[in-house]
């Protein structure tokens, strides 16, 4: 782990310097693929899928008899358990929910805003080393409550041509209407543009690695929304002397394990509480089944020493971190003074792993420093604002005068000419 004392301010682009993932000519691979989902389809995505994931499929709908089968693979304790985790995400979500806005602007013009759900939107979820079946309950929920009419979900195949059955459960028991068997740029290229299989979609959600990243950017421009640009998986602890060096190993530990090019990070103005963390991050390292992913993720920490708090925060709102982890004694200056984070996790018994799966939170947000200008997933992700205005006789003459003045001013004069003809009509 890199240990770092003091950095100066004009030190600090550098030193919190994320990994940097290099993949030669990947737009091109993207924009190839794309090209050819677009004219064929089907035929594509299986051909990729075949090149990928190493499987052959007939079919790439999931069948009601797979999604039954899978149920019966699920264990029942991990069933309930994610019965829990999607009881407390609706929970949360059904609480962002807000009501119809209307102000009579003046006598006789009323405005009003009303949100309207995103009719279709396709949900990506990882296979890989990790099936990620919990982004599925921090999707479907919010997008079910949100009340989308179309959830397409695409996850990639293992070699038996599956998907593992706790994503077939979750989907199912969040209401997904279609699962397809597609991952990666194939899968993104599908739900952009349609395929026999998959609908095409109003925007895509959900994480992948880099060539997910860079496919999903590009379906913007085929006129597809996405959720936020998104990147390896981030972690930033703030810990004092009061802080558990167990508890902040195990939180550091717990992203280092997403991939080997996630990045963790503790901050803290205590030398004692540094120390005391390296060791424990050593020696549970050791314990885990993943430590190989965990290793290499873990040369790209950061150990971060600073002289006081205010050094501290400011350094954290420049990283601007996914998630963020509060241990200290004067919780409240920090919470106060955070302007750049995903998601903030506060105080010992706060691990980053809650928000991850139960708490309610939503755990797809946004990476690489995007969080100083997105917020991660939440309701508002799948709904859209309408404004609606009412003009009466009343309000047209309360406003007319001043659309005439500066519809002329800027030299349109049909504008003009839309008022004039309804004032003159009232006089």
């Amino acid at each position: 782990m890199n240990k770092i004392f003091n950095p100066k301010k004009e030190d600090w682009k550098e030193v919190l310097r994320r990994p940097t993932r290099t993949v030669a000519d990947i737009e091109g691979l993207v924009n190839g693929i794309f090209k050819e989902v677009s004219n064929n389809g089907d035929i594509t995505l299986k051909k990729y899928t075949e090149q990928f994931d190493k499987v052959v499929l007939e079919s790439m709908l999931v069948s009601e008899a797979e999604i039954g089968a899978a149920k019966s693979l699920v264990s029942n304790d991990l069933k309930e358990a994610i019965k829990l985790a999607k009881s407390n995400i609706e929970v949360f979500h059904e609480a962002q929910k807000t009501d119809r806005v209307e102000v009579e602007t003046v006598a006789g013009v009323t405005c009003w805003q009303e949100k309207r759900p995103i009719q279709k939107v396709g949900l990506y979820i990882p296979g890989g080393t990790a099936p990620l079946f919990s982004t599925i309950l921090m999707l479907a929920v919010p997008a079910t409550i949100a009340g989308c009419k179309e959830i397409v979900l695409c996850s990639p195949p293992n070699k038996e041509g599956k998907l593992n059955p706790a994503i077939l459960y979750a989907a199912n028991l969040c209401g997904v209407t279609k699962i397809v068997k597609a991952g990666g740029i194939q899968a993104i290229a599908g739900m952009t543009f349609g395929t026999e299989t998959i609908p095409q979609v109003y925007k895509i959600f959900g994480p992948g690695n880099q060539y997910v990243t860079v496919a999903k950017q590009i379906a913007t421009k085929y006129g597809v929304a996405i959720d936020m640009p998104a990147g390896p998986s981030e972690l930033l602890v703030i810990a004092d002397d009061s802080a558990n060096a167990a508890f902040v190993a195990s939180d550091l530990l717990s992203q280092a394990e997403h991939g080997v090019d996630s990045q963790v990070i503790l901050v803290s103005t205590s030398k004692a509480i540094i120390d005391a963390v390296e060791k424990e991050v050593a020696i549970q390292l050791e314990e885990l089944p993943r430590k190989d992913i965990a290793k290499q993720a873990i040369a790209n920490s950061k150990l971060i020493y600073v002289d006081n708090d205010q050094d501290a925060i400011d350094l954290i709102n420049e990283y601007g971190p996914e998630h963020y982890i509060v241990c200290v004694e004067n919780e409240d200056f920090y919470i106060e003074n955070t302007y750049n984070a995903g998601s903030v996790f506060i105080g010992n018994y706060t691990p980053e792993s809650a928000g991850d799966y139960a708490s309610g939170t939503n755990h797809t947000l946004p990476t690489n420093g995007y969080v100083k200008q997105y917020s991660g997933v939440n309701l508002d992700s799948f709904l859209k604002s309408m404004t609606f205005q009412k003009i009466n006789e009343e309000g047209i003459q309360n406003i007319g005068k001043a659309i005439e003045l500066m519809a002329e001013a800027e030299g349109l004069q049909a504008h003009k000419n839309a008022v004039t003809l309804r004032l003159n009509s009232l006089k």
